[in-house]
This record gives C-alpha cells, sequence and structure tokens, in this order.
C-alpha cells in the first residue's frame, strides 16, 4: 500500500489537533476547577470561521480590516485546522486572592468584573496545546482575532473566552511573511 503525503499530512494535523485539545484539558487550573472548552475546525466551518473573522473585522475596524482581521482570516482559510480553546467566564472564588484589583470575588462580581484566573487558565491551556504543536513540528499561531470571531458562532457555547490556533503543514510556515502589519 503506498500513502500519499498530502493524505498522512491531514492525518498528522487532526492527530496533533487531538493531542493539543488533551493538553489544554490536562494544563493546571485555578482552584482545581475544570472550565476549558476545546474544539477543532476544518473544512466548511472553518470557511464560517474566516467569514465571521472579517465581518467582525469590518465592523471593528472599518477600511483597515485587512490590516488585522483580513490578514487572520485568509490564515484560516490556509490552515489545515484550527483548535479553539475556550474557558468559561467565572469566578474561581479563590480566597485571598486580589489579582482581579478587588478584594474579594463578591466584590469583583458585583463591579461586573473578570476574574483573573479565568485569564490565566486559559493561557496555561494554550500555552500546553501550543508546545504540544510544537513538539508535532506542526506550525500554529496563537490568534486573539480568531478567538473575538469564536463567540459569534452559532454552535459555540457562550459565555466562554476564546483564544484560536490555526495548524498548517507547508512548506514555509504560513504565518511568517504576512506582508501585512496593523497599528
Amino acid at each position: 500500500m503506498i500513502y500519499q503525503s498530502k493524505q498522512l499530512e491531514e492525518q498528522a494535523v487532526l492527530q496533533t489537533a487531538a493531542k493539543m485539545c488533551a493538553a489544554a484539558r490536562t494544563a493546571p487550573k485555578a482552584h482545581g476547577r475544570d472550565t476549558i472548552h476545546a474544539f477543532v475546525l476544518t473544512g466548511g466551518e472553518k470557511e464560517v470561521l474566516a467569514e465571521v473573522m472579517e465581518k467582525l473585522g469590518d465592523e471593528l475596524m472599518g477600511e483597515k480590516m485587512p490590516t488585522w482581521y483580513g490578514r487572520d482570516a485568509n490564515n484560516v482559510r490556509s490552515a489545515n485546522a484550527v483548535v479553539l480553546i475556550g474557558v468559561k467566564k467565572e469566578h474561581r472564588n479563590v480566597p485571598y486572592c486580589g489579582y482581579c484589583g478587588f478584594q474579594n470575588c463578591i466584590s469583583c462580581e458585583n463591579a461586573g468584573a473578570k476574574c483573573a484566573f479565568a485569564y490565566i487558565d486559559l493561557g496555561v491551556a494554550v500555552s500546553s496545546a501550543v508546545s504540544t504543536a510544537a513538539m508535532d513540528q506542526i506550525d500554529c499561531r496563537i490568534m486573539f482575532s480568531i478567538g473575538n470571531a469564536t463567540v459569534h458562532l452559532p454552535f459555540v457555547e457562550k459565555n466562554v473566552i476564546w483564544l484560536g490556533i490555526p495548524l498548517s503543514i507547508s512548506g514555509k510556515n504560513i504565518f511568517f511573511d504576512r506582508n501585512i502589519f496593523h497599528d
């Protein structure tokens, strides 16, 4: 039997994406509370994400959209898959914390502020995931723009903070030399 490189690369990307989701799940979490969400997009769902990114970029940036959201949407289209990792927006009730700038979680909630540990948990989970991609020699980039657009997808759980990680196998890393810079 002959296995073509393209077929094996597609398998490799999905295997790495699965391992990235596992790495995010097993990453350490504040106060032992697991509020991580993760999933992978390919094909038509990946294109829907790219379209939502461009629409959101138009709303936020107007004519400057191509310099950030448009550039990143093109990377999503060129990527083999996109891993999305999120964390539920909830307070952890860690005693004597104050990382959010408030005396306690009740003060933070009453002010409508966000729990700092949610962002810490997201950062640790995403870092664990991209280190997995690096060990598998899969090109990737952490993108806020993907996460910001993800909240607008109809099939995504609400009240979650997201970051996106497009994955690529190609002869040259698609996330460099993008020749578009934003202010």
